[in-house]
């Protein structure tokens, strides 16, 4: 089993967060940008502004790193390619989704209709970024000489 190659996790990682990005920037900003705006005024806050679109935009990076190194990771027990990926796109999902929301879910700090929104668009967004960032990411040379090699170079 190699070393996860932290250069091409970071650079798929980057790839994975506009993924992110691209899709937030629609749910948020388009798609749920009334019922935010509604849900925030209802929790007594003031709207979100501009000035903190780059921490939600950073946090996006963040996250496509954590998606990119968890496939390198997971990679050696499930084997590469877009399967493996979507595995961990999943579970990410799980975790930063799933059970966040449901751990705020008595709070009713969102609506329902709200929070089930962002629950489903999340489970197609996270594999999906992690497919595309997992593109980009390859084991170091000379590593994956065993079974699979050709398709690690792939993916």
């Amino acid at each position: 089993m190699g070393k996860i190659n932290l250069q091409k996790v970071l650079i798929g990682g980057l790839i994975a967060g506009v993924v992110l990005n691209v899709i937030d920037s629609l749910l948020f900003g388009v798609v749920l940008k009334d019922q935010m705006a509604a849900a925030m005024a209802a929790l007594n806050r003031p709207p979100m502004t501009n000035a903190q679109v780059p921490w939600f935009v950073f946090l996006d990076f963040v996250a496509g790193i954590y998606l990119v190194w968890l496939y390198a990771a997971i990679r050696p027990r499930f084997g590469a390619g877009p399967a493996t990926a979507a595995r961990a796109g999943a579970a990410a999902w799980f975790l930063g989704g799933l059970l966040i929301t449901l751990f705020m879910w008595p709070m009713h700090l969102m609506p329902a209709n709200t929070q089930i929104t962002t629950l489903v668009v999340g489970l197609i967004e996270w594999p999906l970024a992690g497919v595309v960032g997992a593109k980009f990411y390859t084991e170091g040379a000379g590593v994956g000489a065993g079974a699979g090699a050709g398709m690690g170079a792939r993916m």
